[in-house]
């Protein structure tokens, strides 16, 4: 069994408000996407790397693997209107109909070795797997009006991030069904939950952070220029 990994990359990235794919802009002078890259080429237990770009990013994706050496990419796929058909796209590519897919965000340049190995282990108790972080904060649930309605319990709620890893036949006929259904998830797991999958959490890192605003840019800088995150 081969283990594919998707490196979701064609978002519209609106709250970052620039015209070029947030996953190209650099940190300390190297782009967000070629953090990850680097982190899976060296994993000998991933195989192959399937990055999604839109059509107007292929090229900069290309040269960014080439001056990377990122040797574990053979195909790019097609990104989607939205991230669950750029995902499916993917999918689509794999070769090994039992492969286990691992999914982690472009966006998201700081995942270690160990976490996506971790996440990949503990798939053999569950039909996906998802990293996750404790919430710091109390979180209210609000009406329309931003009247409280209610406050969760913090002890109950977690944040998930990426990996999210899954066998090849278990997300692939989730996003299917879910294509069939109309219906739209925010990420992978909570399709292969809706359908009645069962999802373990593997405890992440708070410094796996996704790069969403050019402030998640600055406090990356700040990072690396520090010498990154200890996990």
């Amino acid at each position: 069994m081969s283990t594919i990994a998707i490196i979701p990359g064609a978002g519209q990235g609106s709250r970052f408000n620039s015209e070029k794919n947030k996953i190209f802009h650099t940190i300390c002078g190297k782009p967000v996407v070629a953090y990850v890259f680097e982190v899976l080429q060296k994993l000998d237990i991933i195989d192959e790397i399937i990055p999604v770009l839109r059509d107007c990013d292929i090229r900069d994706g290309e040269l960014i693997i080439e001056k990377y050496v990122i040797s574990k990419v053979k195909k790019i796929a097609p990104g989607g209107l939205i991230r669950q058909q750029s995902v499916l796209n993917a999918i689509k590519l794999i070769d090994d109909k039992n492969a286990c897919v691992v999914i982690h965000d472009g966006a998201r340049p700081f995942v270690s070795p160990e976490l996506v190995t971790g996440c990949i282990n503990a798939l053999n108790e569950c039909d996906g797997v998802v990293a996750a972080v404790n919430i710091k904060d109390t979180v209210k649930k609000v009406k329309d009006n931003l009247f409280v309605e209610k406050t969760l319990k913090r002890q109950e709620l977690m944040a998930v991030q990426t990996p999210q890893v899954f066998r090849f036949g278990t997300i692939y006929n989730a996003y299917e069904r879910a294509l069939n259904d109309n219906l739209e998830f925010t990420d992978d797991t909570s399709a292969v939950e809706h359908y009645g999958g069962r999802i373990k959490i593997v405890p992440s890192f708070y410094g796996n952070i996704k790069i969403t605003t050019k402030e998640d840019m600055d406090y990356a800088e700040f990072i690396v220029s520090r010498g990154g995150f200890s996990r």
